[in-house]
């Protein structure tokens, strides 16, 4: 960087060493090239040199509160200095998307622009732009932050020419993209990096970014109801990178997570999140896998600690605040609903995001049906219903309208809930989606299930339901008690969600409940084998969310070794989490929690089974072929079968 007009000069034994996946080689000769230039009194090439070995903790390693460290040694480095182009370089180090304040974001980006502008590096002025425009679109400014945006993507596809600086501009983008569920924009320049070849199968920057894309896209679909090929093209993009790359995938993992939570898989999305709790891209996600476990006290601390890092981030405080609101409903904390909701509307109000308000609309009705305002209520959503455009988001408004039925029903209106359970379900009927339980048996109670097998015989309805302390199988004229047991409950969860795929540690976690929050024992942590099972984990989460806090509270301290120490509890922890679920290298001792779960629901479920077959065997022969044991469980009915199985709740 001699003449102050190139990029950052790049270590090139350490890209060698970050192609081939080799992080530790990397740290360690950009340790000491650092350590060679401080030695010189070079201070401007030792804070760049400092940002890279930062990029390699944050990309290759997913330690980020090293990388936090070492862009901040960066600037300390170099803020003394004369107005000089590597402090551009430094403001801007690391990816956009993992600066949690835009303030603090828009701040940096003004700082490199201004920089790149005076000393005239092209490079330099792409990443700044798309930084600020990504701060911009966060606090809400989306037209103005989208304009710098696609400044930024036409030097992309023009001038500028570092892979780095022009990858990480991108990465920008997408991010800005997602939150602004500005689909059609990243899907128009995603044709355009495509044939720049910074989209692509490539290892590196292009694999890196065809992930990012194919989760925005895939997203999109998502929000479309074609969860089948948002999940196809979300796994061919995780195999894609994590084969290119030889790491753990990002983007497209958080965003198939995202997805099993609405498929109610929930181990599934555990396990695609482990490890990536220091991103915030994965912090939304998680704290809605605490909220659709029950676990209220994780899911509040989780949502808390994000609303705390984004200052006035816009879009991503409101939908960490309807997780709030609805996090506050169910722990029945109508105050601390109330104060939530009110803030939403506050930050939220006037954000011109396809769906936000609808959304935030949806929640508000929530609280108000929860206060015994039914009336408003319905007001509310119908208003949200009619402000839909009629082919837009289709699976959106079928929420919307299954919320009519049940404020309907809840209001006595049997006859306006069936008619709007009917416009559900005639939406529903063109979506690729699994609704949860609860949705399910209310477009059964209002709609009927069908009454013919597709061959056109007769169908009879099989029905299990809960009744006091046993179970009742109803079938024809049969009336049958059963009682309670383990595998009974396994059924249920089974039939609650037909054609969903349930972990057999998921199917635990549901069944025995959530252990009370508490402390890890130490002298216990060594163990995975014998100790993991659903209360150990519960505890595993809490101590893990309570570390990322006290990382967080560390480094706004400037506590950076306090937040190291802390750090590496936290990833032994992660670590030992992951044995639960046979990750890890997947050893007979670390697997032996998920195994011992197959077994134990397997051998319980067969026993319901044949308990309910005593009763009712030919409805039971159904259950027979169409519920699946294993890791995975699932009930898979189809629509030849004679009978149909329903689970009912009281």
């Amino acid at each position: 960087m001699s003449d102050g007009h190139d990029s950052p000069p790049q270590t090139t034994v350490a890209e060698e060493a970050l192609n081939a996946a080799e992080a530790d080689a990397a740290i360690a000769r950009l340790s000491a090239a650092i350590r060679q230039l401080t030695a010189a009194g070079d201070r401007r090439r030792a804070a760049v040199t400092c940002t890279q070995l930062g990029d390699v903790f944050a990309t290759a390693v997913g330690n980020l509160t090293a990388a936090r460290a070492w862009f901040l040694r960066a600037t300390r480095l170099i803020e003394n200095e004369p107005p000089c182009i590597e402090q551009g370089w430094v403001a801007v180090a690391g990816l956009g998307c993992d600066v949690d304040d835009p303030a603090e974001l828009h701040a940096r980006a003004e700082l490199a622009l201004d920089r790149a502008r005076q000393f005239g590096d092209v490079n330099l002025e792409t990443k700044a732009l798309a930084d600020l425009g990504l701060a911009h679109v966060q606090t809400g400014r989306v037209k103005e932050g989208m304009a710098l945006l696609d400044e930024a993507m036409a030097l992309v596809c023009g001038p500028a020419d570092s892979v780095e600086a022009t990858g990480k501009s991108v990465c920008s983008f997408l991010t800005a993209c997602y939150f602004a569920a500005d689909f059609d924009r990243a899907g128009a320049w995603a044709d355009a990096l495509r044939r720049q070849g910074l989209i692509g199968s490539a290892p590196g920057v292009p694999v890196f970014l065809s992930g990012h894309c194919d989760a925005v896209q895939a997203t999109a679909l998502c929000e479309l109801g074609r969860w089948g090929e948002a999940e196809t093209m979300l796994s061919r993009a995780i195999e894609e990178f994590e084969r290119g790359m030889q790491m753990p995938s990002w983007h497209p993992a958080i965003a198939l997570a995202e997805l099993r939570i609405r498929q109610g898989r929930l181990a599934d999305a555990e396990m695609l999140l482990l490890g990536k709790d220091g991103h915030f891209q994965a912090l939304l996600p998680a704290a809605r896998l605490h909220l659709a476990r029950g676990d209220y006290d994780l899911a509040r601390a989780t949502a808390v600690r994000g609303l705390r890092s984004i200052g006035d981030d816009r879009l991503r405080a409101a939908e960490l605040l309807a997780v709030l609101v609805d996090t506050e409903l169910g722990a029945g904390d109508l105050g601390a609903a109330t104060a939530a909701c009110d803030d939403l509307l506050a930050r939220g109000g006037g954000l011109d995001v396809p769906g936000l308000k609808d959304r935030m609309a949806a929640v508000r009705a929530r609280l108000l049906a929860a206060t015994g305002d039914i009336a408003a209520a319905i007001a509310t959503v119908e208003a949200a219903f009619d402000q839909l455009a009629v082919t837009g988001v289709p699976l959106l408004r079928a929420t919307l309208l299954l919320d009519l039925v049940r404020l309907h029903e809840r209001a006595g209106n049997h006859a306006a809930a069936k008619v709007e359970a009917g416009r559900a379900a005639g939406i529903l009927a063109g979506l690729d989606v699994a609704l949860p339980s609860d949705d399910v048996e209310l477009l059964a109670r209002f709609c009927g299930p069908p009454r013919t097998a597709a061959n056109g015989a007769p169908r009879r309805m099989a029905e299990l339901r809960r009744e006091d302390r046993c179970w009742v199988v109803a079938y024809g004229d049969i009336r049958a008690r059963l009682t309670d047991t383990k595998g009974m409950r396994y059924l249920a969860e089974l039939l609650r969600s037909p054609g969903v795929e349930r972990h057999a540690l998921d199917l635990v976690d549901r069944v025995e409940g959530l252990g009370p929050d508490g402390h890890v024992d130490r002298r216990r942590l060594g163990d995975a084998g014998e100790m993991v099972d659903s209360r150990a984990r519960n505890v595993y989460r809490h101590r893990i969310e309570a570390l990322r806090a006290d990382i967080d509270e560390a480094l706004d301290r400037g506590a950076d070794q306090r937040a190291e120490v802390l750090q590496t509890e936290l990833g032994q922890l992660t670590a030992q989490l992951a044995q639960a679920f046979g990750l890890g290298g997947r050893s007979r001792r670390a697997s032996s929690a998920a195994e011992r779960a197959r077994i134990n629901v397997t051998r319980a479920l067969r026993a319901a089974t044949a308990r309910v077959a005593e009763c009712v065997p030919e409805a039971a022969e159904v259950l027979d072929r169409r519920v699946r044991t294993g890791i995975y469980c699932a009930f898979e009915p189809d629509e030849s079968d004679a009978v149909r199985w329903l689970f009912t709740s009281n």
